[in-house]
C-alpha cells in the first residue's frame, strides 16, 4: 500500500517527531511504500493564493505532486500538536491546498456547492496522532475535543474516507520517559492493525 505521512511540529526533537518516526518505521516494516512530508522542514508554503481557488485553478509545480500523492495514496497518517483546539496553520494550509475538488471530492451535477460533497479519495484508512497538555475529560467535557470533529466529521468523512481512527497523548508536558515510550508503542500497534503485514 502506498501510505502518505504528513508531520506538522516545527522541532524537530519533539515527541510528534518521534510518533512520525515509529509510524514511518512500522509502515515500512511492514512492507509498505511510505511518503513523509515534514512540512516544517519542507518549508511548506500554506497560503493558498486566490488563482488556486477554483476547480480548475493555477495549481504549481509543488503542490501538484502532494495533490498527486493523495490521490495515489491507500492510507493516511496524520501527526501534529493540538494548538488551540486545532492543527497549526501550516497543516490547516496543507488541507486547503491539497483537497482540491475533483480529487478529493467533487459535487453532483447542479449542485454549486451548496449541498453536500462527494468524496472521491481512495484511502482505505487514516490514523491521526496529537500531542496535547490539556487533560481528555477537559478536552471532552470543556471544548468538546474540537479536533475529532474537524477530521473525521468535518474534513475525511467528506473527502470518501470512512475509517479514521485517532489518539490524543497527553499530558506532554508532564510525560517521562518511560510514558512515552508506553504512547510510541501503542503508536506502531495502532499502524500495525489499520495497516497490516502487505
Amino acid at each position: 500500500m502506498n501510505i502518505l505521512v504528513i508531520l506538522a511540529h516545527p522541532d524537530p526533537g519533539s515527541f510528534n517527531h518521534a510518533i512520525a518516526g515509529a509510524a514511518c518505521e512500522t509502515l515500512r516494516r511492514n512492507g509498505h511504500t511510505v511518503v513523509l512530508h515534514d512540512l516544517y522542514r519542507e518549508g511548506f508554503n500554506p497560503v493558498m493564493p486566490a488563482a488556486e481557488i477554483p476547480q480548475g485553478g493555477d495549481v504549481p509545480p509543488e503542490i501538484q505532486r502532494h495533490c498527486d500523492e493523495l490521490a495515489h495514496a491507500d492510507g493516511l497518517v496524520i501527526v501534529h500538536p493540538n494548538w488551540w483546539g486545532q492543527p497549526p496553520a501550516i497543516l490547516t494550509g496543507w488541507v486547503d491546498r491539497v483537497f482540491r475538488p475533483r480529487l478529493a471530492y467533487r459535487f453532483d451535477e447542479g449542485d454549486q456547492g451548496e449541498g453536500v460533497p462527494v468524496g472521491l479519495l481512495k484511502v482505505k484508512a487514516a490514523l491521526v496522532f496529537n500531542t496535547s497538555n490539556t487533560p481528555d475529560e477537559r478536552e471532552r467535557t470543556s471544548f468538546g475535543d474540537p479536533l475529532e470533529l474537524i477530521w473525521k466529521r468535518c474534513l475525511f468523512n467528506l473527502c470518501g474516507i470512512r475509517t479514521c481512527e485517532r489518539r490524543m497523548f497527553n499530558v506532554i508536558v508532564t510525560s517521562d520517559l518511560a510514558q512515552r515510550r508506553a504512547w510510541l508503542e501503542e503508536t506502531r500497534e495502532m499502524i500495525g492493525r489499520s495497516f497490516p503485514i502487505s
